[in-house]
């Protein structure tokens, strides 16, 4: 793998954050790769501040990745972030900005997701999966978000027609050229643990 510069990363976490369950870094094995299927950075964080649960906490990845390059973390490691179902506890969520099929999520006529992820972006990508690799002892696996969540859910504008509920990181995600450069493996069979 050829050398890269470590990535920057700009601090900046949640309101809640300490409110977000302490986890051993040991059992973090998985990295799942989201974009934030909004139009920029600044919606990704209003939706990200946004308390949802009892707890007085929400959804959101540990780390985002704007079209820039830019990476920022919203949660620390240590922490266990909402950003995919099931998996939280053994997972950091990587989110990268992207449109995805905003703002009609779930319309079945708006599935396609076109927008590229950037050559910044996906190079920054590499540099923080190969500095996560480095720092966490069990990291060895990644997934998409729609490896991890296969529901299918009503479709907003036809309710007799199935949508998947989750898409991202979706079609334009170069799998392959990511994998060629970071010590990581594809989740083997995801199907949710027990």
């Amino acid at each position: 793998m050829p050398p890269l510069p470590p990535p920057i990363v700009i601090d900046q976490p949640l309101p809640y954050v300490e409110r977000l369950a302490r986890r051993d870094l040991s059992g973090v094995d998985l990295v799942v790769v989201h974009c934030t299927e909004l139009p920029d950075l600044a919606t990704a964080r209003e939706y990200g501040e946004r308390v949802l649960y009892p707890s007085g906490t929400g959804n959101s990845g540990h780390y985002y990745v704007d079209r820039d390059g830019t990476v920022l973390r919203y949660v620390p490691e240590d922490r266990t972030a909402h950003h995919v179902r099931g998996w939280n506890e053994r997972a950091i969520g990587i989110e990268l900005v992207n449109r995805g099929r905003w703002p009609h999520w779930l319309d079945s006529r708006h599935q396609a997701m076109d927008e590229p992820y950037t050559e910044p972006q996906l190079e920054a990508l590499v540099a923080l999966l190969r500095r996560l690799a480095q720092t966490l002892p069990a990291l060895r696996y990644i997934a998409g978000h729609e490896d991890l969540d296969r529901e299918r859910v009503p479709a907003s504008d036809d309710p007799s027609l199935q949508v998947p509920r989750k898409r991202d990181p979706g079609p334009r995600f170069p799998w392959e050229r990511v994998l060629a450069a970071v010590p990581l493996q594809r989740l083997p069979d995801p199907l949710p643990p027990a």
